[in-house]
This record gives structure tokens, sequence and C-alpha cells, in this order.
């Protein structure tokens, strides 16, 4: 960790040649470690934002990362750096302890300074082209660069001001305007609650102050924002949007403006200005941007790949991709980061950009994402790596690099893969799935630039034809059904390419082509073109790329004819056939072009196949996990509800059975596996059917519990824990039914007297799969006429929004609302509570079972 002094004291002081008042100084030192870098560029980030110096923060960053860089990674010694503030702007001192290091001056007819390709210099450069004055001194110990940044004139008095504007336009406030005033100690607890405060949240003060804002306030749950209501409090100026919750409960959005404040004794505190977040233009800074002229533009609303990114952004790719792997660097504090892009047909990854890594690692070099050696087999999905010295090959790129944690994420446009975004550390261990998270957020805002920036590329490259494949590209992502993609296929291509087409697929090797799709640009000439195709053999399928003749079609409909080969991982899946009139001929721009949309059709083609075959054998072999059905239960009624988490899963960690067991008796049960999806799902479809097993061989609950916990033990490492509520029921002659139960680590069912009193019906018990010795027990209840047993998974009781959780409580008090229904009433009423007590869907599967024995009816 950096050392840092802070000081606040006007001294007229004569440094070197050049006098100038410091009204502020603040100076840390850092170690020759990889990871100093993005210290540094942090403290003198937040110094300069502290100062107010926005203005001037991204090139002083700029400029002290590079000559940071220079001392502890070219020469390997410890930085100390200094930040002097001034009246009118900020001076840099960044000294090393390599004194006899030269500056790097050209010779005559040589470009000064350093070249921008080499390394070395390169700092000094930069300050020649961003300071307002910079210089190089040495002294016996040590060779000091510093450099100074003055601050933008502005008009005596403004900070900023807007135009003049009709009353109509002006921003909406209410009669009387509110700004609520509160103040937060350095334990983040409010120490200050003013009168509009309470008007407006309805907590007077003496109930709010004391309290911690955290309690107070909903803040934004978004994870990688990387900054937390903690952290906000601990800048010297925050400003956005979050919510506080009211005295009635609900969440007020307001928009706040945070100023990090100290009293006479040195205590810092936080001063916060709340109002409500349609008038946030009473608290906004306006982002101002001076025009040409010299005049103030209007505001410019923020999009979150500024945020990211810095604004301005850069405009060209490479810029834009270097940019992103030095703030990936900053996000997570890492020694290393690196971008590469997916090539059309995503089975490459090519090296774009890097920073922390050798010099060796050259641009546009390419890696495998699906074959060959040491692929890149976390490409598609983020992963985070421990230890890169125990699994070789997990990330090429870093092989022989010292770097030995790393966590990577995809860059991905509507589903498709266009990149990888890393970073890397030189211990292991480094990062979780927290950090993972959080790149992975980022990566998201930057997602869509940088494919943006990448098309922009191309299309200087491609001239117009790009504007023609991006728009391809972007339809035949957007659809995984078959047909639709056939129709896509041709409907590109007709009329801008050709003026028919014709699209035949072949199912597998052994099959013939089949015409599958016809179109012609007159659609009163559709059905004759496809009857001359049928009497026509198909083409030949060729595995060689690019488009070539088709002359027995020629003579069938006249005109040119050619046919390209729809390729899709290594194998042909179909053909491609343009056709022209007699009088016209294909260009070969037009060919190229083409032979580029059909292998982003094939490709979308084999995907759309792909997912058919998938999402029918997924939903088959789901449903055969799920119990055929509920028997009739004599003088019972039962209700079954079962909602599996994640989209395409019918089935997941959660599952239930009801089943007959011998004449009279009836097996139950409802558990919870840990996780969810297919995993989950493997267990519980092992659970269910050795619970039936063992259920009719006449074994009680506790050994046939004791059973299946054996049965989960002995899958090794594919065991997973297991909650378990399993029960024997027994239908009364007089009406009322005995149950028998072992409550297995399970959330406690819960019985519903017809008064409205709610008990828990059994005791917790230890569940399943973590210990060979289990020590159960059998529990015995009855239920009377009128009586309600539910049974739910956790997936019910931990439903959340932000910090709230329904709770045992929670449902208890929805249960009490029971009384009188029917089971299946009670079943769909405890749904409801669920999903209505947060906004987001449900995160975890859950079901429900309830079990009500009703009341004899009148003559019975």
């Amino acid at each position: 960790m950096p050392s840092a002094k802070v000081s606040n004291l006007a001294t007229d002081v004569q440094p070197r040649r050049r006098r100038f008042v410091i009204t502020a100084r603040a100076a840390a030192s850092f170690d020759p470690l990889g990871r100093s870098v993005a210290a540094a560029r942090a403290f003198v980030r937040d110094t300069l934002q502290g100062w107010g110096f926005a203005d001037i923060v991204d090139d002083a960053v700029v400029l002290t990362s590079e000559l940071v860089t220079n001392a502890v990674v070219h020469a390997g010694t410890r930085a100390e750096v200094l930040c002097l503030r001034t009246e009118d702007g900020v001076r840099v001192e960044v000294a090393d302890r390599y004194p006899e290091r030269e500056l790097p001056l050209g010779h005559p007819g040589e470009r000064p300074y350093a070249d921008p390709d080499r390394e070395n210099g390169r700092g000094l450069m930069l300050c020649a082209a961003l300071a307002t004055r910079w210089g190089v001194e040495y002294t016996a110990t040590h060779k000091h660069v510093w450099f100074r940044l003055d601050l933008p004139d502005r008009p005596v008095g403004t900070r900023s001001a807007g135009p003049v504007v009709p009353d109509q336009l002006l921003p909406l406030a209410d009669s009387r305007v509110r700004v609520a005033v509160l103040q937060v100690d350095s334990a983040d607890a409010v120490s200050a609650w003013n009168e509009d405060a309470e008007h407006i949240f309805g907590h007077p003060a003496e109930k709010a102050v004391g309290r911690p804002l955290a309690e107070l306030a909903a803040w934004p749950q978004t994870p990688g924002t990387g900054t937390g209501i903690a952290e906000a409090l601990r800048l010297s100026r925050w400003e956005g949007s979050y919510g506080v919750r009211g005295a009635d409960g609900r969440v007020i959005p307001v928009y706040a403006s945070h100023l990090r404040v100290r009293d006479a004794h040195g205590e810092p505190s936080t001063v916060c200005l709340l109002v409500h977040d349609d008038e946030r233009a009473l608290l906004q800074s306006p982002v101002r941007v001076p025009t040409d002229g010299g005049h103030f533009a209007e505001p410019r609303t923020a999009d979150p790949f500024e945020v990211f990114i810095g604004s301005p952004a850069p405009d060209d790719l490479d810029g834009l991709l270097q940019r992103t792997v030095e703030r990936a660097r900053d996000l997570l504090d890492a020694d290393a980061a690196f971008l590469l892009l997916a090539t059309d047909d995503e089975t490459e990854l090519e090296v774009r950009a890097t920073t922390g890594l050798p010099s060796t690692r050259q641009r546009f070099a390419r890696v495998p994402v699906e074959a060959g050696t040491n692929r890149y087999g976390s490409a598609r999905m983020p992963a985070v790596h421990d230890d890169l010295v125990a699994v070789p090959g997990a990330v090429p790129l870093l092989e022989a690099t010292g770097m030995r944690s790393a966590v990577t994420v995809p860059l991905k446009v509507e589903g498709r893969l266009t990149g990888s975004l890393g970073v890397a550390a030189e211990a292991a261990g480094r990062y979780s799935n927290e950090e993972a998270l959080h790149l992975q957020f980022a990566a998201d805002r930057i997602a869509l630039a940088v494919e943006s920036a990448r098309l922009g590329e191309l299309e200087r490259l491609r001239r117009g034809s790009l504007s023609f494949l991006v728009e391809a590209s972007d339809l035949l992502a957007g659809t995984l059904d078959r047909d639709q993609t056939l129709a896509l296929m041709a409907q590109m291509t007709v009329p801008t390419l050709a003026t028919w087409c014709a699209v035949y697929t072949i199912a597998d090797q052994s099959s013939d082509p089949y015409l599958s799709y016809v179109l012609h640009e007159d659609e009163d000439r559709i059905d004759g073109l496809k009857a001359l195709l049928s009497r026509v053999s198909p083409p030949e399928p060729v595995r060689e790329a690019g488009a070539r003749p088709w002359p027995e079609t020629a003579l069938a409909v006249g005109g040119e004819t050619v046919v390209l080969p729809l390729l899709a991982r290594n194998r042909v899946i179909g053909m491609l056939t343009l056709g022209k009139p007699r009088e016209e001929h294909f260009r070969q721009e037009i060919l190229e072009l083409a032979e580029d949309l059909s292998r982003r059709a094939a490709l979308a083609l084999d995907n759309a196949r792909l997912y058919s075959e998938r999402t029918a054998i997924s939903r088959s072999l789901q449903r055969s996990l799920l119990p055929p059905g509920s028997p009739a239960i004599p003088g019972m009624e039962v209700e079954v509800i079962y909602r599996a988490a994640g989209e395409g899963n019918e089935v997941g960690g959660d599952f239930y059975d009801v089943f007959p067991i011998r004449d009279g008796a009836y097996g139950f049960a409802i558990g919870d596996v840990c996780g969810t999806g297919p995993e989950a799902a493997a267990v519980t479809g092992l659970a269910r059917h050795a619970l039936r097993l063992l259920a009719r061989e006449g074994l009680g609950g506790p050994a046939v519990l004791e059973r299946l916990n054996a049965a989960i033990l002995d899958e090794g490492a594919r065991s997973r824990f297991l909650t378990l509520l399993y029960g024997e029921l027994h239908p009364q002659p007089d009406g009322g039914a005995l149950m028998k139960v072992v409550c297995a680590g399970h959330p406690l069912p819960l019985r519903l007297r017809p008064n409205g009193m709610v008990d828990a019906a059994a005791d917790p018990q230890p569940l399943l799969g973590v210990i060979e010795d289990l020590d159960l027990y059998e529990q015995t209840l009855t239920l009377d006429p009128g009586d309600v047993l539910l049974c739910v998974t956790d997936g019910v009781t931990e439903r959340r929004e932000g910090s709230r959780m329904l709770g045992d409580d929670g449902l208890t008090e929805v249960l009490t609302t029971c009384t009188g229904l029917t089971a299946g009433a009670v079943a769909s009423r405890v749904l409801r509570a669920v999903e209505r007590f947060a906004a987001e869907p449900a995160s975890d599967d859950m079901a429900i079972l309830a079990f009500r024995v009703p009341h004899p009816r009148a003559g019975d």
C-alpha cells in the first residue's frame, strides 16, 4: 500500500526555476511492483478530483501513468509522486532512484524525445505533448521528472451557465421546493436531518439521527457498479441517483449531491443534499463543454459506456481498445490486462490491446476458441483462474509472463461473441466471482462500442460492402428459428446481390441436398422457378470455399448461376445458389460479398439447427424428471405449484412428489438440492426415484432418508447436499388424516387451523448429503377437517427485495389470511405473495405443496 501525506499550507516557495504559491500538496510512495502503476493513477485521480481539478484530471493521470511505469517497471525502482496545487493549476513530480538513466534526446534529423512505437522515453514525449511545462532534473540519488498543467480559462465568477429559455421549458418542481439536508458522520450514521427531510421521507429527526444511512438508502444493487454507499460517502464529491425508504416503507427515488467536509477538530463527515429524482435539475451539475466559438454547449446525457471508458472516448479503434484495457486494469487493481477480438466466424480470437504484458505478446496474434492445443476455453463465459501454473494453457496469452491468476469475460453483442476482456495478477488467488461480475459489467458497458468501432475499421477496408454485412449479421444473429433463418438468407440476397436465390440444405453427410427455400425478385415467378429447380439435380456438395458456376441450372433457368457452399463447423450443411438473367453478370465484388454472407448464414443456420436439437433433448430429459402426476387421495385436497429458475428450465434443484405406497397410505416429499439448473436436476431425479422405491419396500421415514443419504454420498464429487421434507399420509375414516414426517434440514411445514392459528408441524433435523451417520426420527401429527398443511422450499422464504426477505414470519403472515380456502387457493395465494414481494424475477427454484382436509358435506 502507498504511504501518503496531505496538507493544505499556503506557502510561497520557489520550486527550482519558477515561483508559484502552493495551496495544497499530496505525496505518496510506490513500490517497484506492476500494480503500483494502477495505485499511482488512482492516487493522482482522487487527489485532483478532491481539489476540484476535474478539467485536467485525465491528462494528469495519463502522464503520471507513463512516468511511474518508467520508474517501477522499466527502471525497477521505488517511485515517489508529489502533487502540488497552485492557484491556477497543478504540478506533479515523479522521482525514482535511477539517476544515471539518460534523457532520450534525438539526434539531428531524428524524431525528438522518443518514438511512439518504443516504450523508452514515451512518457517524456507525452509530457511535451500534453503539459503546459515540463522538465527533468537529476540529483546524486534521484531523477525528478515534473510537469505542470494549467487550468483552462473561465469567465470570472462563473463556473457554468445556461442559456435563457422559455418559461414552459423550465424544469418542473413543487410549489415549495424542498431540499433534504443530511449530515453523515465518520461512522456512516446520520448526525443531522433537516425539516425538509422530515417532510419528504416522513421520518422525524429523532427517529433518523443515529441510524446508519445504509438502513435508509436503497442503493442500486447492480453487480459490478464498483461504488457502494460506503465508498460513495468517502469520496470528496459524489452526485447521482438512489432511493430512500420512507416511513411508510415505500422507496422514494432521489437525486443527491454529496460533499465530504471536516470540522474544526479535523473530524470528517459528508453533507448530503437530496431532492425528488424528477427535480434533479435543482442539484445536477451540467456537463458542459466549450464549443468552437468559446461558448458553452448544452449538457449532454452521460451514457454507461462513457462512465467506464471516460469522456471524450477515443474515436479510433486502437485508442478505444487501449483505453479499455487500462481502465480494466485500474478497475480490479491488476498487473496486466488484455483484450482480444473475435474473427467473423468466432473460431479465433485476435490480440488487439494489452497493458502490463511483455512486448513479445504481439498484436494480431490469434488464439483458437474451440479447437486445437492451448484453446481459449473460457472465451464464451466469465472465468476465474486461481493459479495458471496449476492449469497450463488455460489462458495461452499469459504463458511465460509471470502472471499467476486471471479473470476473463466475453464481449457479446446480441448473444454473439465479439471478443474477450481479461485482467491478470502476479499473485495466485487474487480474484473471485465478485471481481468477475465487476469485469463482466464493464465488458457489457463497452461491448457494443467496441464492436461499433471494429465495424468502423472494417468499413474503411470494405467500403460500402460492410453496411450490408453488418445488417445481415444482426438479422441472422437475432433468430434461432431454422425456417426464419432460411427466409432471411434469401431476402438479404434478393435483390441486393442476385435476381433470384435458392437454398439447399443437407440433413447429414449421407443425405442428398434438399431444396428448402426459393425466392425471386418477381413474386409471380417464384412457383415457376421452384418447379424448374425441382426437375434439376441439386448441386454437388463441395467443401471448397468461394463461388463456382452451376451450368446445369443456367441452361434450365437461363442466365448466370453460381453456387456457394454453406460451411459451418467443418462440414457442408447446404448450398446457396444465386442467379441473374442472361443480360447480366456477377461482378467480382458481388461474389466476394456473397461469400462473406454465406459464411455468416451457414453459421446462423447451423446454430438454429443445434438450438432446436438441444432444446428438444433438454425438454425431453427434463420432463422425464417430473412426477407423472399427483394421485387422487380420498378425503384430501392436494395442490402443487412448481417454478424452475432459469430460461428454458422445466426442472431445477427443487422437487416434489406425491405417490401411493400401499392401500390407504401415500408418500409425499418436497426437497431442495443445492444449486439450480441441469446439475441440480440430475440429483432431483436420483432423490425422487429413490424415495418411491424405498418407500414401497415398506421402510419407515427415517430408514428411507438414511438410505437416500448414502446414495447421495456415493455420488462422490458429483454429490450435492439436499434438504428434504418426507412424510407418509394416512387418510382416516372420520375425515381427518394422520401424517408421519421427517424434516431433514428443510423449511418447516406450517399447519393452519380453521381459527387462523399457524404453527410449525415438525422439528428441524440434519440435512442429507453431508455426513454419513444420521440419527433421524419420525414425528406424527393429525390434520382435522379444515386444517391445511403447507410445505415450501427456500425459494419461497428467501425471496428478496434489496435487503428485505420474506422469511418464515412473512410466510406465516400470508398463511393466516388463507382460512377457509381450498388447497389450490392457498397455494395460489402464497405464490402471488412471493411474486409481488419483489419486482425482479425469482432467481431460485420454488415448490409449493399444500394439503387440506375438507369439512364433510351435509348429509355425508
